[in-house]
């Protein structure tokens, strides 16, 4: 069953909270980064892409851009821009992106879980990033980015959730983007905790790497520590967690950079595979159908064989694509490391993918029909792993709002 752990945060001071939140640290680069926080000192990014205080060139994983990140978290706290709660406590998490809103209750979830397969996962993590990511928690002794994780909705934790709701919030901020993020600090954790204690599984819906490295992470603490009792702070890590029924996953789409076969040799091969439909609408109306755009035109392509039944993955939409696209009419092999495949996230719309095409940056783009919610549990059920970039949850959490010390 769920463990889901009240906890003393480290957050902005009210005021300084818009000053302070900021985008999660893996959805933009070291550029961008750099100007979202300009000159502004109190940027949470200054915390988790320190790199952006160095100069062009810098090595990302040098030691000085840990120790930079644990200083630039200690001046916030110095400076009064952090505080931290003199209670235990769980915190509702509300965010509004145009009509969409889910709620969320944002607590410490235990390492053992993970570890034990009670928190699934649905994606590979590669080492590189999980390195990143476990140096950077041990040297700050603290988790400084949420795992945004999904259970099965329940009719008790929601009206649990909606009666802290009614109190009035710690914090109402307006992001760049027009998102609106807004806490409560919960009256009753207790009674939280407890509900979520019936909850059988969790699922990791965004942050694998997060949640391995905490995991990483606990393993170093606990061979630093010869009283180790399992009950250090370093045992639990960062989570909010949202009911499924609340969750919004965009397409993941993909574009193909160099392509040496001529737009009929492409569309020719393709048939073998696919009822193929030129002025189909840019987004796929239906499971088991993609778009494509190529050469100024986009085609529907509805697959000429049924969908494979038995394993959630093989039937996934990116699945099928990658058997019967990408690999024999494109020579995708490994899109985990094949360079000439990129994934746009669905928030840049279709409108990116003719951008790219159009401006002669990529050759061929695939615009993909969303996978659910439900998908995602049959995958994680089964313990299997989705082909890379098959999810994109939105709207992403804001960093900075909340930091669970345990060193």
């Amino acid at each position: 069953m769920a463990i889901v752990k009240a906890f003393k945060s480290l957050r902005p001071a009210p005021e300084q909270a818009d000053q302070v939140a900021c985008v999660p640290y893996d959805v933009i680069n070291t550029e961008e980064a750099r100007a979202l926080a300009g000159d502004n000192p109190k940027s949470f990014l200054r915390v988790i892409r320190s790199e952006i205080e160095f100069g062009e060139g810098q090595d990302p994983y040098a030691e000085e851009i840990y120790q930079r990140a644990k200083d630039n978290l200690n001046a916030l706290v110095e400076s009064g821009a952090l505080i931290e709660d003199q209670e235990q406590a769980l915190y509702i998490y509300q965010i509004h992106m145009g009509d969409h809103v889910q709620t969320g209750v944002v607590g410490c979830s235990a390492v053992d879980d993970y570890d034990n397969d009670l928190v699934k996962i649905h994606e590979k993590t590669r080492p590189v990033k999980e390195n990143d990511r476990t140096k950077h928690m041990v040297t700050l002794g603290a988790h400084t980015g949420p795992v945004f994780l999904a259970y099965k909705q329940q009719a008790e934790i929601d009206a649990l959730v909606e009666k802290e709701t009614k109190e009035t919030p710690l914090y109402d901020v307006k992001a760049e983007d027009g998102v609106r993020h807004i806490v409560w600090k919960a009256k009753d954790s207790d009674a939280i905790s407890v509900a979520f204690s019936k909850v059988p599984e969790t699922y990791v819906a965004d942050g694998h790497h997060r949640a391995k490295s905490s995991s990483r992470a606990r393993e170093e603490m606990r061979s630093r520590n010869s009283q180790h009792s399992g009950d250090e702070d370093y045992n639990f890590f960062l989570s909010v967690l949202f009911p499924h029924n609340q969750l919004q996953i965009l397409p993941y789409n993909r574009v193909i950079y160099k392509v040496s076969k001529s737009p009929e040799d492409i569309l020719n091969e393709l048939s073998a595979y696919y009822a193929v439909d030129k002025g189909a609408s840019p987004s796929p109306e239906r499971k088991g159908d993609v778009s494509m755009y190529l050469d100024g035109s986009w085609y529907g392509l509805r697959p000429l064989d049924d969908q494979p039944q038995g394993n959630p993955v093989e039937a996934l939409d990116v699945s099928v694509l990658q058997e019967e696209a990408l690999t024999p009419v494109f020579g995708i092999g490994d899109p985990r490391t094949d360079e000439n495949i990129d994934f746009i996230g669905g928030i840049r719309g279709t409108e990116e993918l003719v951008r790219l095409v159009d401006g002669g940056k990529a050759a061929v783009a695939f615009s993909m029909y969303p996978v659910s919610i439900e998908e995602l549990f049959a995958v994680a059920d089964q313990g299997l792993l989705m082909a890379p970039k098959s999810t994109w949850f939105e709207p992403k959490l804001r960093s900075g709002l909340f930091v669970h010390r345990f060193g």
